[in-house]
């Protein structure tokens, strides 16, 4: 029988029925449970025969992963899983999300069909990207959804060189830039502009933020692309390298940013019940004033 890890977000108390009452209908099944450290206290009661244990020995040793929380959840969670990881379910507790789609009453069929391996899943390409200053190596770290670029809140304008695969793209002045996964492309990127891509597409998009020069647009590359991303003087200016919005570094004139494809891929079970393009119909209200009319 496979083994069940379970992970929440931490301090979601209004989770702890739910995990609860998913343990036993686990241990019913006889499939073991390994539940991750901060999500086991979320629990109503003890959880007799359960492994507790860390977020990396979940992703290490469980056959497939539960993850209850939001769309955040999920990306914090992303980095516990290496190279050919264990199928993830991410259920969402409160507004559908674009990763975490399956709703919570929709949790147990979604899980029997995993247990019983009839379930659909797909392959979440991630991006890895390397903070470099000079010929060091600062900072590196994989992405599921986006590296971005960007100035503090008061600082003025970012000054950015971008080239591809060696070849010199442009400098541009802006808020800063967005280099995003096609899983990332409805998260930050959609916001500042860029395009929706489907997950299953072998590309990566560059979409300036509020840049300084109007005909500055998205710009949509394979995946296989190395991306080099380089800050100009930065006097007066602060600066900040982010990776999927969970962790930040500050960074200085001259440091270069090299985005390339990862070896890692995130193997997401599917919703039963909806496929992508109802998730986006759903999240972005397309044909709403349709509906309504009807």
């Amino acid at each position: 029988m496979k083994r069940v890890g379970v992970l929440a977000r931490e301090g979601l108390t209004e989770a702890g029925p739910a995990i609860t009452a998913l343990v036993g209908w686990l241990r019913a099944r006889g499939a073991p449970v390994l539940l991750e450290t901060s999500t086991a206290a979320l629990l109503d009661g003890a959880c007799d025969g359960c492994r507790v244990v860390s977020g990396e020995e979940v992703a290490r040793d469980a056959d497939a992963v539960v993850i209850l929380g939001g769309d955040g959840t999920l990306l914090a969670a992303s980095d516990l899983f290496a190279g050919d990881g264990p199928p993830v379910l991410g259920v969402n507790f409160g507004k559908l999300g674009f990763l975490t789609e399956v709703a919570i009453e929709e949790l147990y069929p979604a899980l029997e069909a995993v247990l019983e391996d009839r379930f659909e899943s797909e392959e979440r390409r991630l991006l890895h990207a390397a903070l470099k200053r000079g010929e060091k190596t600062l900072t590196e770290a994989d992405v599921l959804n986006d590296v971005v670029v960007t100035k503090a809140a008061l600082s003025r304008i970012v000054e950015l060189e971008v080239t591809i695969d060696g070849r010199f793209v442009s400098a541009f002045r802006a808020d800063g830039l967005i280099v995003s996964t096609t899983t990332g492309s409805t998260a930050y990127n959609l916001a500042a502009g860029g395009p929706i891509i489907h997950p299953g597409l072998p590309a990566v998009v560059l979409t300036p933020i509020c840049p300084h020069t109007l005909t500055y647009r998205p710009l949509v590359v394979g995946d296989e692309s190395v991306i080099d991303v380089r800050l100009c003087d930065t006097r007066e200016v602060e600066v900040h390298l982010t990776f999927d919005g969970q962790r930040g570094v500050a960074l200085s004139s001259r440091d270069r940013v090299r985005i390339t494809r990862s070896d890692r891929r995130l193997r997401l079970v599917r919703s039963p019940n909806r496929d992508y393009f109802e998730v986006l119909r759903t999240k972005l209200k397309w044909g709403e004033s349709t509906a309504r009319r009807r």
